[in-house]
């Protein structure tokens, strides 16, 4: 809690990450005509088209953003989801980025991914903080994917 108490520093920007999977679906039969003055008639049966998902980083003292959709959740998806933040704050000399202690956040993602000359400038770019286990909810980008979920992806069209 100490990290959402520091002032805002643009040398030194405080980000929160987040990461959450989401199914795709699609409709299995179009709704019905509507008549002026009627509510939309939608059929509840569905297709599953698979799934991805949704990076979410955001700077909640700047009110900034990054999301980023990817096809799956592994470590060099993430790898390179860490390289779009670190070019997106090119300016600091040092990020603070809070997330979870998921299984793919570790400094051998950006191994697997770059160079060991680069994967070493990316780490030592970032100062980790970890969410405690079962304290997620304590990372502003949970709520902030939370809040993009429910107003925008959470609607039928």
């Amino acid at each position: 809690m100490d990290v959402y108490k520091r002032p805002y520093n643009e040398a030194n920007p405080v980000v929160c990450m987040d990461e959450s999977p989401k199914q795709l679906i699609g409709e299995a039969r179009t709704g019905e005509q509507m008549e002026p003055g009627q509510e939309q008639r939608v059929d509840y049966e569905y297709v599953r088209n698979g799934v991805c998902n949704i990076f979410m980083a955001t700077e909640p003292l700047k009110g900034k953003r990054l999301v980023k959709i990817t096809e799956r959740k592994t470590k060099i998806d993430w790898a390179d989801f860490v390289n779009d933040i670190s070019l997106l704050y090119s300016n600091a000399d040092k990020i603070t980025l809070v997330m979870d202690n998921f299984k793919t956040h570790v400094s051998g993602a950006l191994y697997e991914k770059y160079s060991p000359e680069i994967a070493k400038a990316l780490w030592d770019r970032f100062d980790f903080v970890y969410t405690p286990k079962h304290g997620s909810w304590l990372n502003m980008a949970e709520i902030e994917l939370n809040v993009l979920t429910k107003q925008c992806l959470n609607r039928a069209w």
